[in-house]
């Protein structure tokens, strides 16, 4: 199987409510995404895309309008952390995105790969599909999920 990765950064800030360190206070990460795709190599003399799985641009290009420009330096919380998404709404203009699941990178991992998913599948014919995610919370921590 040949594939394609591209990595791409984010700020966003979060909370674990329940949990019982450090990381139930607000805070923020900066993320980093790794977005491996796999299909055929396209091969279309002519083509701008010619050779490729995809153009590294365009993967960023889908990835930024659909997740990272939402998710950057926004407040990722969960729907049920009703105190937090009060004092969010309070802020006038704050960037916040609600979530059915907590915030943790495990579920952050899950819900960018359902979003990302559906952006790239079978773009062009060639069989094109989401075949990993990878959602780094720090340097040494992170997520991975892969397309069964």
């Amino acid at each position: 199987m040949l594939t394609i990765t591209r990595k791409l950064e984010f700020d966003a800030g979060h909370r674990i409510p329940d949990h019982k360190s450090q990381c139930r206070n607000l805070h923020g990460h900066r993320y980093t995404l790794e977005i491996t795709l796999t299909g055929d190599v396209i091969d279309a003399e002519g083509n701008s895309d010619n050779g490729m799985i995809m153009d590294f641009s365009d993967v960023k290009t889908l990835a930024k309008e659909h997740l990272i420009d939402v998710w950057d330096h926004a407040f990722l919380v969960y729907e049920k952390d009703d105190k937090v998404r009060e004092f969010l709404a309070s802020l006038p203009g704050h960037k916040t995105v609600v979530i059915d699941c907590i915030p943790t990178v495990e579920n952050l991992a899950r819900v960018a790969f359902g979003i990302l998913k559906t952006v790239f599948t079978d773009r062009f014919g060639t069989g094109l599909r989401l075949h990993k995610l990878v959602l780094h919370e720090t340097p040494n921590c992170w997520a991975e999920i892969t397309d069964a």
